[in-house]
């Protein structure tokens, strides 16, 4: 796990995101759903900038994770190669970590038909 304050990205607006909850109920026990991560180990670098930024898509591995994949200012890839993603849900007991939303992913996502603007704001975490 990063040390707190050494991420950046981007915050989601947290009155959307009981709103989301809502309509994308957690399938998981533990609904996360905070944040989408631009870099870690990032602790000397500046906020990102204000971006536009929507759900495009879902992976779920059918067990105890599951995340949202985002699209920043139209692209799903983040500079590192990994996909942008907010991790929506994991099973805490059964030993999940949102970090792991990073190896889902690589396994493939399934798209949403219309993707669902949300509001974020730079951050660092």
């Amino acid at each position: 796990m990063a040390k707190p304050g050494t991420v950046i990205g981007w915050k989601l607006d947290r009155q959307q995101r009981e709103r989301l909850l809502e309509r994308f109920a957690p399938l998981y026990a533990d609904a996360i759903a905070e944040h989408v991560t631009l870099a870690s180990d990032a602790a000397a670098r500046p906020l990102p900038e204000p971006v536009e930024a929507a759900i495009v898509g879902r992976a779920d591995d059918g067990d105890s994770l599951e995340a949202m994949v985002v699209a920043i200012d139209g692209n799903t890839e983040r500079p590192d190669g990994s996909t942008f993603h907010i991790t929506w849900s994991l099973d805490k007991a059964k030993g999940r970590r949102a970090r792991e939303s990073n190896d889902l992913l690589k396994c493939g996502w399934t798209r949403f038909d219309e993707p669902i603007p949300i509001r974020v704001d730079p951050a660092r975490f």
